[in-house]
């Protein structure tokens, strides 16, 4: 009997884990078929093998995606966020230069071309820049006299229903950098990107500060999530 024992927990030992070799065959897909046959739980899981080098990291995709209700969500959400998930620092510096990566690449698509001709790149960049932010953001896009991207700045991060705009200090930049244009971007963090009274009334106060000086306001952008609004085509420019 003893000698069964010793054997059965002997072979528990040896035993091959469920998950072994799978982490390899993840990676052999991504390479062999692209990034884009991958599920968003199996993408996740590439990303979180970082988080723990031995152990089935399945569960804590999956986890994840239910928390914070999707792929981008889990890319975008603060470190704190990640901490409280369970994830350890090299998990959270990879989904963070992934994100960074992600939008690098969407600006230079845009230097490539002009933003103004490019309206559906410009839109999914300011997307993934903000439509998943837990907090109001007011970003400028600088642009010379050809219409091309200068420069993409945050010049506010407020509340969760409010970020402070100054007027002044949008022009003052705009001419810091030589622009001839700007486009304004900022969020609602509940989703819904119609714009409020402040919205349009900070707009048409930029608008006419910066018309004097040369400086062209091609539109204000409210990006919600999935849904965005254009002051310029609902006529408020």
């Amino acid at each position: 009997m003893a000698k069964a024992r010793q054997g059965g927990l002997a072979d528990m030992a040896g035993a091959v884990p469920h998950y072994h070799g799978h982490r390899e065959r993840l990676r052999q897909r991504l390479l062999d078929a692209g990034a884009e046959s991958l599920p968003d739980y199996e993408l996740l899981e590439v990303l979180l093998f970082a988080n723990d080098p031995r152990r089935d990291v399945k569960p804590l995709a999956k986890t994840l995606l239910d928390r914070f209700g999707g792929f981008a969500d889990v890319i975008s959400a603060e470190p704190d966020a990640l901490r409280d998930a369970g994830l350890r620092e090299a998990a959270i510096a990879m989904l963070r230069g992934v994100r960074e990566a992600a939008l690098r690449l969407g600006r230079a698509e845009l230097r490539e071309r002009s933003p103004i001709g490019s309206w559906e790149k410009l839109l999914a960049y300011c997307n993934a820049n903000i439509a998943y932010s837990q907090v109001e953001e007011f970003h400028l896009l600088f642009l010379d006299r050809k219409n091309g991207l200068i420069a993409h700045e945050r010049q506010q991060r407020g509340t969760v229903d409010h970020t402070p705009v100054y007027t002044r200090e949008v022009v003052k930049r705009a001419l810091e950098l030589g622009a001839s244009a700007l486009i304004l971007v900022h969020n609602h963090p509940s989703g819904d990107p119609t714009p409020s009274k402040a919205d349009i009334a900070v707009t048409r106060d930029i608008v006419s500060a910066a018309k004097p000086l040369g400086v062209t306001v091609h539109d204000h952008l409210i990006i919600g999530r999935g849904r965005h609004t254009s002051l310029r085509d609902m006529g408020m420019l």
